[in-house]
């Protein structure tokens, strides 16, 4: 497998996003004051028979699937007349158990590691539930995406594309469509920093006990700026000057560079691995109990909070899907009214006999 340069494969990530067989899926979660979680999917594609491995989330035979088709107008989309609607749902009686199915998950999004947590805290007069959606982060030795972007950029990069896109083609669009190059500059030097990090890494693991003191992980991640440079100024030629050990003896020296070049394309096939893996992007909604009081995320058209869920959310860092609510425990007033009526009642007769 050769190495892919840093263009070629934000390219390749870009376009198998952009792929018209991938259905655009919203998954919600509906959390029930027990704890358990009533699932439901709803994809939309312009091909007519979905696969398995479409999905986005574990999904199996014990759904109830329902399907139908909508029939567009011809403003709607101009070379589209049909979308196929699968909708299904099930319920799972606690997130230990909807955590066992992205255990086993089969889905096309399998290769992330994904989980639930759901939290009940009983305070007398309420009753507060937490329910969160976790994905774990691809890379150890990554940076956070925090050190390369301001609040304003970060609300940007985590926001649902119908609100970037609003804000592109509204009044202020010379303005935001600055913002989003800057962010896309700043996070393709980020994904090079993490690659260079990660690689020196895995590089000064396969090596140890076999090189000097001069490729050690210290000394390594102490020349990250240099190799960076080298990636940079390689440009459209980085495959072949990688494949034949060019940048490799730049970076190690001569001696070094052609000892290990086997473990330097295994270091760099494991982080392009990581990196840049299959994903397909969908929507996360959570339905909460009660009154919502906290939550991460954005609220949609009807008020639900809603999150966008892409792979370059959690290369470095956990993503953490979360919400809080709370229900009002009306028996808890009850029994507190009638205990005061009593401390009342008791007063009063005390004050009477006297």
């Amino acid at each position: 497998m050769k190495t892919r340069s840093l263009k070629f494969a934000i390219t390749f990530v870009l376009v198998m996003i952009a792929s018209c067989d991938e259905p655009e899926t919203v998954v919600t979660d509906i959390v029930h004051p027990d704890g358990s979680v009533t699932r439901r999917i709803e994809m939309k594609t312009i091909q007519k028979n979905f696969e398995v491995s479409d999905v986005q989330v574990p999904f199996d035979s014990t759904w109830t699937v329902r399907d139908s088709v909508e029939i567009l107008g011809d403003d709607d989309m101009p070379d589209v007349d049909t979308i196929w609607v699968k909708r299904a749902e099930k319920l799972f009686r606690s997130v230990d158990e909807l955590n066992q199915s992205y255990l086993a998950d089969s889905s096309g999004n399998r290769d992330s590691r994904r989980r639930t947590e759901f939290k009940r805290t009983f305070k007398w007069f309420n009753t507060e539930y937490r329910f969160a959606e976790i994905i774990e982060k691809r890379l150890e030795n990554g940076y956070p995406l925090s050190d390369f972007l301001n609040e304003e950029e970060l609300q940007w990069f985590y926001s649902p594309d119908a609100i970037t896109e609003e804000k592109r083609n509204g009044p202020d669009s010379l303005k935001f469509k600055t913002l989003d190059d800057t962010i896309s500059k700043k996070t393709d030097y980020w994904i090079l920093k993490c690659m260079a990090s990660e690689w020196s890494a895995e590089f000064a693991r396969l090596a140890a006990g076999k090189a000097g003191p001069d490729l050690s992980r210290e000394s390594l991640k102490a020349r990250e700026a240099e190799f960076i440079k080298l990636v940079e100024t390689s440009g459209k030629d980085f495959d072949s000057l990688w494949n034949n050990g060019i940048i490799l003896k730049d970076f190690l020296g001569e001696e070094n560079g052609q000892k290990f070049q086997i473990e330097a394309d295994s270091a760099a096939n494991m982080v392009a691995e990581l990196i840049f893996f299959n994903f397909d992007d969908y929507t996360l909604r959570i339905v909460m109990p009660g009154e919502l009081i906290g939550a991460n995320g954005f609220a949609d058209s009807t008020g639900m909070m809603q999150w966008p869920v892409k792979s370059d959310f959690f290369i470095t860092e956990p993503y953490v899907m979360w919400v809080e609510s709370k229900t009002s425990n009306k028996w808890a007033w009850i029994v507190t009214g009638i205990f005061l009526l009593f401390v009342l009642a008791g007063i009063i007769f005390r004050a009477v006999r006297k």
